[in-house]
């Protein structure tokens, strides 16, 4: 994401505090984050809120991953 440069430490801030969300570095004017959710538009709005944010100049999602959950027979059946 871009982001204004008198806005850095309190984006970096809030960002850091959203669930799902992790901060892999960055620089004066960028942050690479890494969002996981439970499903695409999970990840999708995460990304919206953090489009909105003030002092957030451009937020995009570069990659996205989903898996789908295997699931196991019940034991008790």
């Amino acid at each position: 994401m871009t982001v204004a440069p008198e806005a850095m430490a309190e984006v970096r801030d809030v960002v850091g505090r959203l669930e799902g969300v992790e901060i892999h570095g960055g620089d004066a004017t960028r942050l690479i984050v890494t969002i996981e959710g439970n499903s695409t538009g999970t990840l999708g709005d995460r990304l919206t809120e953090i489009n909105l944010m003030k002092g957030v100049l451009a937020a995009s999602m570069v990659f996205e991953h989903a898996e789908e959950t295997e699931e196991l027979p019940c034991p008790l059946t």
